[in-house]
């Protein structure tokens, strides 16, 4: 993945954009911060195999080219570990036992478009990248939505921003497979607890996430929980 940093943040650079949006832009980086194109970000919490399981991870993210989130965690006291990524337009998961033994493989359109999705929402671990999407009013107060063009895939992410610039929220309509369901659009949620800055650059820092988001599956759909304990621009 390649990023070019061109330029620094001046808040007159969200003139036209939703006001949430620009609360946020304005909250989340300091006037002066390179325009970076790239995170890397160092992070560990818990997710929800079977049960809730601890893990620790490195991800990188290059929106809109990609990301990789490479992560170890533990089954039956054993080491899993893989890595989800997209790249070059494709989508890939693939996880091993004891970094032998195939646990999760998984490729093709469906995943693909997964990510697409995954990638919309990750705008809020980056906001210095935040010209690369297409920005329009939220349908609900203290909302913005950012578009993502993906090839011949557009994907929308709906961002809820607190009075004070702090993001609260974020929901996409995103492809997958929840609990064996059939392939289609369900409702994904993050939802920010707490946040941090580094390097001139504030994003979420303690964060839960999940599928079925906003309905009364929410706490079944839950299955992700992590806290970032560092970020890298470039």
């Amino acid at each position: 993945m390649t990023a070019i940093a061109a330029g620094t943040f001046d808040p007159d650079m969200t003139t036209g954009l939703p006001e949430p949006a620009r609360r946020w832009l304005g909250h989340a980086i300091e006037p002066g911060t390179p325009l970076w194109g790239r995170a890397e970000l160092t992070m560990h919490g818990q997710i929800k195999l079977g049960r809730w399981r601890p893990f620790t991870a490195r991800q990188v993210l290059a929106p809109p080219d990609g990301y990789l989130w490479a992560a170890t965690a533990r089954l039956a006291g054993l080491p899993v570990t893989g890595y989800d990524r997209l790249g070059s337009g494709t989508g890939e998961m693939r996880w091993r036992l004891l970094r032998l033994i195939p646990v999760l493989t998984a490729a093709g359109p469906d995943v693909t478009r997964s990510a697409y999705g995954r990638m919309a929402g990750e705008i809020a671990l980056i906001p210095t990248a935040f010209r690369h999407a297409a920005w329009s009013d939220g349908e609900h107060a203290d909302t913005a939505v950012a578009t993502w063009q993906f090839g011949d895939d557009t994907e929308t992410a709906e961002l809820r921003v607190k009075r004070s610039g702090r993001l609260a929220e974020i929901r996409v309509n995103r492809w997958g497979n929840p609990s064996g369901a059939p392939f289609g659009r369900y409702p994904f949620g993050v939802r920010v607890e707490a946040e941090s800055r580094f390097g001139g650059v504030t994003i979420p820092s303690v964060l839960r996430a999940g599928w079925w988001w906003g309905t009364d599956r929410q706490d079944e759909g839950e299955f992700f929980r992590a806290e970032i304990t560092d970020a890298v621009f470039s």
